[in-house]
């Protein structure tokens, strides 16, 4: 079986990726209370990542997205799905397997805040949802 993925629904997918940790990590949503958690100080908050970092943000959205159309392609030809469907469903069980279990397993042995998992986990299964919705709507 050949796997079909939609290059139009990767660019916008990552696109995603990138709106929602804008809106997620800002100062008037989860930013202040990360910031805090993770003991950043406010102008390094402000000062930004750097190339680097964004580069490898890039990287890896794009891995995800590529990963997520790729299981949502054999999900949806598998089952008896929607496109939208299994793209959904696949965000979801991937976030559930794979990121959330890593973050719990990572931080607790870092032992950091539970609160900062929440916070982190919930932009991890809102990114890889608002992911999957567009690559479920643009389709193949």
């Amino acid at each position: 079986m050949d796997v079909q993925i939609n290059l139009l629904g990767l660019l916008g997918a990552i696109i995603a990726s990138f709106v929602v940790g804008g809106v997620w990590y800002s100062p008037g949503v989860m930013g202040e209370q990360w910031r805090k958690l993770i003991k950043m100080d406010k102008k390094t908050m402000e000062k930004g990542p750097g190339g680097k970092a964004w580069g490898l943000t890039v990287l890896g959205a794009a891995l995800q997205a590529y990963v997520l159309a790729h299981v949502a392609y054999l999900s949806f030809r598998f089952f008896d799905y929607s496109f939208m469907g299994a793209a959904l469903s696949t965000a979801f069980w991937m976030w559930l397997g794979f990121q959330l279990s890593m973050l719990i397993t990572h931080d607790s042995f870092e032992q950091r805040p539970l609160k900062l998992t929440a916070i982190n986990a919930g932009n991890q299964l809102v990114t890889l949802l608002a992911m999957g919705l567009v690559i479920g709507w643009i389709g193949l």
